[in-house]
């Protein structure tokens, strides 16, 4: 379980991050949602060190760190080897293939062998549906392929919980599909995530868990048929917003 207790961060003037904390169990999938500007992204980034809040404590199975005190190269090491991000603007490598882009970090980082990592990567493509394309470029690839491959890539360094941050919000509804497709099938397999999503009709589909950020603060920590079914005031306001913008 990933445990984050007190934590802070502030951007010049702005406390994006309150005191908060929230716990991701293991093999669960938790969606983080909540308005624009929330905070939702500063926390979900917090966890693997691309954020860096002022203070509180990540407590991450054998790991623990204190934001406030100094991050050792080897504890930033083990905590980022713990997690794969998936990002919503994909962020492949242009000058490499499908297939090295899946297979460079498992061999750089976690020092496997080419056929290891080639083997692990040939079997995440056909798991996607993409077998056919692991000579290809990125460049060659539609936005949902090239998703797809940002999720091939997460799993091929064998993480404990896959970030993503919204990972469908620059695809068109049809390779919205697709993608979300792959991560309820992993959702569904027992891997853990912790995804920030618009998307609400994936958040109730998928979620075992809903984490709902405003202002900097957590409005609800439950489960999803209570988000849904039974909604406070402010979260029945947010769920008729969101559909009144979907249906323009």
């Amino acid at each position: 379980m990933i445990s984050l207790k007190n934590i802070v961060k502030t951007y010049g003037n702005k406390q994006v991050l309150k005191n908060l904390s929230v716990d991701f169990p293991d093999g669960k999938t938790t969606v983080i949602l909540g308005p624009s500007g929330s905070g939702k992204s500063t926390l979900l980034r917090s966890l693997d060190l691309l954020v860096r809040p002022e203070s509180g404590t990540l407590n991450f199975s054998d790991l623990q760190l204190d934001y406030s005190k100094p991050v050792s190269k080897k504890l930033s090491f083990d905590v980022r080897k713990k997690t794969s991000m998936v990002f919503q603007n994909w962020n492949l490598f242009p000058n490499l293939t499908v297939l090295k882009n899946i297979t460079t970090a498992p061999e750089t980082v976690l020092g496997k062998s080419k056929k290891e990592t080639e083997e692990r990567a040939h079997k995440l493509l056909a798991q996607v549906g993409l077998s056919e394309y692991a000579d290809r470029y990125p460049s060659q690839l539609s936005g949902g392929q090239q998703q797809r491959i940002s999720i091939c890539r997460a799993l091929a360094m064998d993480p404990e919980y896959i970030l993503l941050d919204e990972p469908t919000s620059a695809l068109d509804p049809e390779l919205e599909t697709q993608v979300l497709l792959i991560l309820e099938e992993l959702s569904k397999m027992g891997q853990a995530m912790i995804i920030v999503t618009h998307n609400m009709e994936f958040a109730r589909s998928v979620a075992d868990k809903i984490v709902f950020v405003e202002d900097g603060d957590i409005l609800f920590d439950g489960s999803t048929d209570e988000f849904f079914n039974h909604p406070t005031t402010r979260i029945k306001d947010f769920l008729s917003g969101i559909t009144f913008n979907e249906e323009k």
